[in-house]
């Protein structure tokens, strides 16, 4: 068997056996093809004839070529995970990528909108005289799509930001998953790995006026099926058209270069921030491992540092700003004045606990 015939197998076990997303087993046939073409300039079509100077030297020049760190790491990644294929399936004995480390990804710190920009990007371009009027047609019908599609993006940028939603799953999303009375969501996340998320507030508001006034305006009968996001054709609107809204109205308020993932990484850290303990915020991620989610726990230094500040009775420069005298408390330690315990379980300074979500916009 030739490396093309063992990779259509490997695509059909990944999709099959293991249930990974479409994307992933689209993501994988494009990294192991350009592998293959790249084995076949060398006139390399057995698995048994790879060797591992072969392999590095495929990724050492994905690395010239100006891929991203991420993008030579999954390639390694399924490399690594289609010899293994083959080795189990007994396709050959050859397995020239064991041991084979992964390529280093540098740690890069994700954007994070300020709270303050995810007002403006979620109010100001929707403001009620924003809203564009319906077209007369040739024929004289009035069409309403465009009113429809305001509110439809209204929807999806409190969705992204009040769930944390990866695109994918926002764009996977049918009406069955959507239970507004228990105002929680049904996500189908990576590994086909099913999570309840909550929906509160603005969210769950643009939402549900979405779903009941303006849904059925873009809706088509033989296209739109149970999806809950549509395009004005009345299909299910794809990750591009998302991507491509997003970058427009981050445009609008003056975010360049907005990216639907910055939402999510802009949801975790306004929860971490508002006291979520790290689990939770691991559990409605959908993330598998605890690790990713840590990540997060390194972004707002301003926010760590007003927290010392406050917290720490010799932080201040001259080290004597809230000394209650010898014996007394410093102003970290007063009455009503959360410690650094309080505000990272999000406790309240009256002895309760803060809401965990507190970023979800009432």
């Amino acid at each position: 068997m030739d490396l093309a015939e063992a990779l259509d197998q490997y695509l059909g076990y990944l999709a099959i056996e293991r249930g990974s997303s479409r994307n992933t087993v689209a993501s994988y046939g494009r990294d192991l093809r350009r592998y293959i073409d790249y084995l076949g300039e060398k006139n390399i079509t057995s698995p048994d004839d790879v060797t591992r100077l072969d392999i590095e030297a495929h990724l050492a020049g994905l690395t010239d070529a100006g891929l991203a760190a991420s993008s030579v790491q999954r390639a390694a990644s399924a490399i690594k995970g289609f010899h293994k294929f083959m080795v189990g399936e007994q396709i050959t004995q050859n397995h020239p990528s064991a041991g084979l480390p992964l390529p280093k990804r540098p740690e890069r710190l994700p954007q994070v909108l300020s709270r303050e920009q995810v007002f403006s990007l979620l109010d100001d371009p929707f403001r009620p005289e924003l809203e564009p009027s319906p077209r007369v047609l040739a024929s004289g019908r009035v069409d309403a799509r465009p009113q429809a599609a305001f509110h439809r993006d209204k929807a999806i940028l409190e969705v992204l930001y009040g769930c944390g939603l990866r695109v994918s799953e926002l764009c996977g999303l049918d009406r069955r998953d959507v239970m507004l009375e228990d105002e929680v969501l049904r996500v189908m996340g990576k590994g086909s790995k099913e999570r309840v998320v909550p929906i509160l507030g603005t969210a769950k508001r643009a939402l549900a006026t979405y779903l009941r006034d303006w849904r059925p305006v873009l809706a088509n009968a033989t296209r739109s099926g149970d999806a809950v996001f549509l395009n004005e054709r009345g299909g299910r609107i794809t990750r591009q058209a998302v991507h491509r809204m997003v970058e427009r109205y981050g445009a609008i308020v003056g975010i360049k270069g907005l990216h639907p993932h910055t939402l999510r990484h802009t949801y975790a850290t306004h929860m971490l921030e508002g006291g979520m303990d790290l689990r939770y915020v691991q559990e409605l991620l959908g993330h598998a491992s605890i690790s990713t989610t840590q990540l997060y726990t390194h972004i707002d230094l301003t926010h760590v540092r007003m927290v010392y500040l406050e917290a720490h009775p010799r932080a201040r420069e001259g080290g004597g700003e809230g000394r209650a005298g010898r014996g007394g408390t410093s102003s970290g330690d007063a009455a009503g004045d959360p410690s650094w315990e309080d505000v990272r379980v999000g406790r309240t300074p009256t002895g309760g606990t803060a809401s965990h979500h507190g970023h979800a916009r009432g």
